[in-house]
Formats: C-alpha cells, structure tokens, sequence
C-alpha cells in the first residue's frame, strides 16, 4: 500500500528548496492581499473575519470517516472566499492554518509555507473564480450558489492533492505516479465532504443571516 500523505504535510515531506519558494510565494500573496482587503471590504467585514476564522477552525476539528479507513475535515477556503471574497479570505485561512501548525503541531513550520498556498491560497482564489465562473454560466450567483459553491469546494480539495503531490515528486520524498495515487485517490472522496458541508453551511446562512451573502461585495465608507 502506497503511503498516505497528507494536506498539512510535516516538516521533511518537502526539501528545502521547494518550502523555501512556497514561504517566497505565500508572504507575496498575503501582503497584497492584506492591502487588497482593506481597499475592499468595510467594517462590518473585520468582526465576520474573525468569526469565519473561528468557524474554519472549530469545523476542522471534527473528521469525517470515507472507506478505506482514512478520514478527511473540512478546509474551508471556498466558504470563506464565498462569503469574504479571496483576498479577506485568504488572510482568514493563512490564520487557521497558521494557528494549527503552531499550537497543535498540525502541519510543520518549514512547510507551512506550502501548507498555507496548497490548502489556503489554492481554495481561495482558484476556488472563488471557479465559483464565480460557474454560478454566472449556470443563470446567477442568487439561484445558482449552492450547486456552483459544491463544485468549486470539491475542486479546490483535489487541485490541493494534486500540487502537493508535485512538490513531493519535486522534493524527491517520492515518485510523482505513488504521490498521485496516495493524495489523489483519497482527496476526490474528502473533497465530496468539502462540498458537502460548504453547502451546508452556505443553506444555513442564506436561512439566518441572509445579509451576510452581500457583505463580500460591500465596499468601505469615503473618509
């Protein structure tokens, strides 16, 4: 049996070179979207932004069984990008990530880097323009959110495999055809999950706190 790597990837899983270039990447990513951010969104985004970090987080803890003896939770990025928009989003799952791989060894700090970019920056703005792209071609992010939110959530978990599997082929951890296999196989079942529960909770919103769904596109007061 093929060994089974994960999305929080300890550190050594990735060489040196390869976490280095994902930190590079990474921190450009989250300063121009730590700007982008607070061009875009007003106040009533900066509390929500916490309370989605808290969500993430506290969903994260609860696993899923799929067959095979495995299990899988919740990443949370097209959710959070749904809601926020990818730049607040992404800064959301750069957090959680961070906050795992720190206090509960969830995850290493020289691959953190590659962590951040696999689970956080890959469902954010892949995951958000998939679903932007898909409600607009299905009639309308209003009647289409949900079936559009599903897709891009199951996507954004199986694109995360797969570059994860390059940079182990990349690393030499591993050939790229095992890596495949191992995060590949077992990601497009996780990722029925990540549909599964971002749908849920986008149903749970639109019935309680429907406002929340406009909070992504409201733009900061003129000073």
């Amino acid at each position: 049996m093929p060994p089974l790597f994960l999305l929080h990837a300890p550190d050594g899983f990735f060489s040196t070179p390869v976490a280095a270039a994902f930190w590079v990447i990474t921190v450009v990513v989250l300063g121009i979207s730590l700007r982008k951010a607070g061009d875009q969104l007003d106040e009533k985004a900066v509390p929500l932004m916490g309370v989605m970090a808290a969500f993430i987080f506290a969903a994260q803890m609860f696993n899923f069984q799929i067959p095979g003896g495995t299990s899988g939770h919740l990443l949370g990025g097209v959710l959070a990008a749904v809601l926020l928009g990818p730049y607040a989003g992404t800064i959301v799952m750069a957090c959680v990530i961070s906050v795992q791989s720190l206090v509960f060894q969830d995850g290493g700090l020289v691959a953190l880097g590659a962590n951040i970019f696999n689970m956080g920056i890959i469902g954010t703005f892949g995951g958000y323009y998939v679903y932007r792209s898909l409600a607009a071609a299905l009639g309308g992010e209003r009647k289409m959110r949900l079936p559009a939110a599903a897709v891009a959530g199951w996507l954004s978990v199986v694109v995360a495999s797969v570059l994860t599997a390059f940079e182990l082929a990349a690393s030499d951890t591993t050939s790229l055809g095992a890596a495949l296999v191992a995060m590949v196989g077992w990601h497009v079942l996780i990722g029925v999950g990540e549909a599964l529960i971002t749908v849920g909770a986008l149903s749970f919103i639109a019935a309680s706190r429907s406002d929340l769904l406009q909070l992504r596109d409201a733009r900061p007061a003129s000073a």
